[in-house]
């Protein structure tokens, strides 16, 4: 399969019940899954709006809004913006591997 995308270990081993189970934030861990594997297949950070991350998960435009601002808290993702309304570009973190 050549769109395979091969996962960390940590990422359904440990962090799916951290954030699933631990945090009871669901929606932060497909937000995270989706980030990942697209930062894999492009090879760069993902530049995307609430809206179209909310629309290519599933989620509603809060819930992606929340899950990125708890993954940001938990050091698990970094964003940076050029100006205040800029189109975010986020760059998935992996804190455990240190």
């Amino acid at each position: 399969m050549k769109d395979a995308i091969t996962l960390d270990p940590y990422i359904h081993g440990t962090l799916l019940r951290d954030l699933v189970g631990h945090d009871r934030k669901p929606a932060a861990f497909l937000i995270y899954l989706w980030l990942y594997a697209e930062r894999k297949r492009l090879g760069r950070p993902i530049a995307i709006s609430y809206a179209n991350l909310a629309e290519d998960t599933g989620l509603s435009r809060s819930a992606a809004q929340s899950a990125v601002g708890w993954l940001i808290r938990r050091k698990m993702l970094s964003v940076r913006k050029e100006t205040t309304t800029a189109t975010p570009v986020y760059e998935v973190l992996r804190p455990w591997r240190r």
